[in-house]
C-alpha cells in the first residue's frame, strides 16, 4: 500500500459525511457537502500525479482508482434521484456503462489500462455536474447543471463504447 493509493482509498471517507448532511438538505448542509465532494474528487488527480511522479504505479491502484471514483460518482446521482433532479434511468445508464466496462476488463488478458482523453472527459464531466447539482444555486444555474449532467451521460456511453470497439491499440482504451 503507497501513499498513491493511500489517497485513493481515502476519497471514500467522504462519502458518509456527504450522505449524513444531505439527509437534511439545508442550504449550508448543501454547500458542505458540495466542498466535502470537490476536495475528493480533487484527490483524483493528486493520487494519479503522485503515482506518477514517485513511479508508484501499481495494478493495485489501476483498480482501485477506478473503482473509488465509481462509488464517489454514484453515491451522488443515488441522492440525486431522491430529490428527484435527474432520472434513475440516466443514472442507470452510468452504471451499466461501469458494470460493463469492469467485466470487460476482467474476461480481459488480465492487464488493467489506465484511462484515455474519453475517460477522463466522462469522470470530470460526472464530477462537475454533481457539484452543480448539489450545490444550492439559483435558478439561473438549474438549466446548466442540467446540460452538464447530460453531458456526462453522453460522455459515459462514449467512453464506453470506445472501450469495447476494437482497435488496433490498447491505448484507446478507458
Amino acid at each position: 500500500m503507497n501513499l498513491p493509493n493511500t489517497i485513493t482509498l481515502s476519497r471514500l471517507l467522504g462519502l458518509p459525511f456527504i450522505f449524513i448532511l444531505l439527509v437534511d438538505p439545508t442550504s449550508a448542509h448543501r454547500w458542505w457537502a458540495t466542498g466535502i465532494f470537490a476536495i475528493a474528487a480533487a484527490t483524483d488527480w493528486l493520487d494519479g500525479y503522485l503515482a506518477r511522479k514517485l513511479n508508484q504505479i501499481t495494478e493495485m491502484g489501476k483498480f482501485l482508482d477506478p473503482l473509488v471514483d465509481k462509488l464517489l460518482v454514484l453515491g451522488p446521482f443515488l441522492i440525486l434521484i431522491q430529490w428527484q433532479v435527474i432520472p434513475a434511468w440516466a443514472v442507470f445508464l452510468i452504471l451499466g456503462r461501469e458494470l460493463a466496462i469492469a467485466g470487460w476488463r476482467v474476461s480481459g488478458s488480465g492487464a488493467i489500462s489506465g484511462a484515455n482523453l474519453w475517460g477522463k472527459l466522462k469522470t470530470v464531466s460526472q464530477i462537475f455536474a454533481i457539484a452543480l447539482l448539489l450545490a444550492p444555486l439559483d435558478e439561473t444555474w438549474k438549466m446548466p447543471a442540467l446540460i452538464v449532467f447530460w453531458l456526462s451521460v453522453i460522455l459515459t456511453l462514449i467512453s464506453g463504447l470506445i472501450y469495447v470497439l476494437p482497435t488496433n491499440s490498447d491505448q484507446n482504451k478507458v
